[in-house]
């Protein structure tokens, strides 16, 4: 693959003030979401990028839902090919999987309906299901499909198995040679989690950079034509790109959400701003087409809370914020070297906070040593919440020793495999791996109490950190374990383990 890099230039330099970017850094900043990385194109140019260590430009990151357009996107070029039509019903894509006397709605369901969340059903089959097409056809089609909207995962991951079952390819490596290379993706650094058959999670499970979801939307934004060559066809991106599906009984699953309640193209979402679209992931992975500025906004981060929607769709309203505030595309703007110098400095140096520090706890090495589970579960894996369960297992026993400014702990879990989980106590982070797809964890640990160590688990290619809490007491250890600002509810693992002589 020849990649073509985009053009670097100050914001000034096409128009927008780079103050506008200090305003924008200032509100992400604030503590009630956690920003990962931030790009911004203008023109065909770069004029604002930034990543907050440990994040970086080339680390791919949990994309959840923005896998949609992706899997969209494999869609409308299988439908450039002749493979698949807007109307081909998914009765006769997978004849084999449809029930054998389908419903009078289930004959009507076609890939437009599939593409703009038109399915008319109102549940989704389980992730876990090896038979989940056939579980998905045999789901209740309540209303005639293309009507009414329901968000369906399940039917997103549908987009992936009509590759599949057209192509005989997965969509990575379908979309490899006709988009990735074509438009500066590198499919090798792409990760994606994949259902009980082996098909990729069309609906939620890609991992990809946060320039490779600007490239993808700049196919968008630019009508379906990369570099003189027609990738999409134009129709379908006039479609994806607008209206297809009202979307206002969102209202009721997702209150916050406001931007939810404007309608839906083709697996990309319409927004609160006229003309404006995106690709939307769950936790605020968001890539923003503003047409009328020529314009992309592409930001990965954790917006998450007890809230729901709430965080995502303040995220969503500071970004129009800042958009409001632009100048208008004619009226331009006079170039400030001293300002775009700065804003340029800053965005090299983004960070999150650094782990905290603690002295050991006197009691440190009196609570080294191996302990056995007597009841609840601990794994040191990671959490996935659009695949199947990881093959990681619960822990059977646990060794903990502290060498050095470090805490290991040395697991055994309960199909006999040895896994060694190390933690940097200095104030520092030490990069592991641990089970499951997006397995490279950096991990710290503190004395939060003279008898509690806290672990954090920061997953770099996701959206979180896991927390695993060690409280020792009377020769027994407890812990308590769960990722943090997550987008599910609070789900925390509960263990004790009891010192072997």
């Amino acid at each position: 693959m020849a990649r073509k890099e985009f053009e670097r230039v100050s914001p000034d330099k096409v128009g927008i003030p780079p103050t506008s970017f200090e305003w924008l850094l200032d509100k992400l900043e604030e503590g009630w979401t956690e920003p990962h990385g931030l790009m911004v194109m203008k023109d065909d140019k770069i004029i604002a990028e930034g990543w907050w260590a440990p994040y970086a430009p080339g680390i791919a990151h949990g994309l959840q839902s923005h896998t949609k357009t992706y899997a969209a996107t494999a869609v409308g070029i299988a439908i450039r090919e002749g493979l698949l039509h807007l109307e081909d019903r998914v009765i006769d894509i997978f004849p084999d999987k449809a029930p054998a006397e389908p419903s009078e709605n289930l004959k009507l369901l076609t890939v437009r309906d599939v593409l703009c969340m038109g399915c008319g059903m109102e549940t989704m089959p389980s992730n876990d299901d090896p038979e989940w097409i056939r579980a998905f056809l045999a789901t209740p089609v309540i209303h005639k499909p293309g009507t009414a909207f329901m968000y369906n995962s399940t039917g997103s991951t549908l987009l992936a198995a009509m590759i599949k079952e057209k192509t005989g390819q997965g969509m990575i490596e379908y979309l490899t040679p006709r988009l990735f290379d074509k438009i500066g993706i590198d499919a090798d650094n792409l990760k994606c989690s994949c259902m009980a058959d082996g098909i990729e999670i069309g609906g939620g499970g890609l991992y990809a950079t946060t320039e490779d979801n600007l490239r993808l939307m700049k196919l968008y934004l630019d009508g379906g034509v990369w570099d003189g060559e027609r990738i999409l066809d134009e129709d379908f991106v006039k479609k994806a790109t607008s209206l297809q599906n009202e979307s206002a009984t969102e209202r009721a699953v997702n209150p916050p959400a406001e931007d939810n309640f404007v309608g839906y193209g083709f697996q990309i979402w319409m927004c609160r701003r006229e003309g404006v679209y995106r690709a939307d992931g769950a936790m605020g992975q968001f890539t923003i087409v503003f047409p009328k500025y020529n314009m992309i906004l592409a930001i990965t981060e954790n917006a998450s809370g007890a809230t729901g929607g709430a965080v995502p769709q303040k995220v969503l309203d500071t970004i129009w914020q800042w958009y409001d505030h632009l100048p208008e595309p004619e009226g331009g703007w006079h170039e400030d070297d001293t300002a775009a110098e700065h804003i340029r400095r800053r965005m090299s140096m983004l960070s999150l906070p650094t782990p905290r520090y603690s002295k050991t706890s006197p009691q440190q090495e009196a609570f080294a040593g191996t302990y056995k589970l007597q009841e609840g579960k601990l794994a040191f894996k990671v959490p996935d919440f659009f695949a199947r369960a990881t093959d990681a297992q619960d822990i059977e026993t646990l060794t903990i020793a502290f060498p050095g400014n470090r805490a290991v702990f040395t697991a055994m879990d309960k199909g006999g495999r040895e896994k060694i989980l190390e933690a940097a106590m200095d104030g520092s982070r030490k990069e592991n791996e641990v089970y499951g797809l997006a397995g490279r964890a950096l991990v710290s640990a503190e004395w939060a109490a003279e008898n509690d160590l806290e672990v954090k688990i920061r997953l770099v290619e996701t959206c979180y950190e896991v927390e695993i809490i060690f409280h020792f007491a009377d020769g027994s250890l407890r812990t308590e374990s769960g990722s943090s600002r997550s987008f599910m509810p609070d789900r925390k693992d509960k263990a004790v383990f009891v010192r072997q002589a």
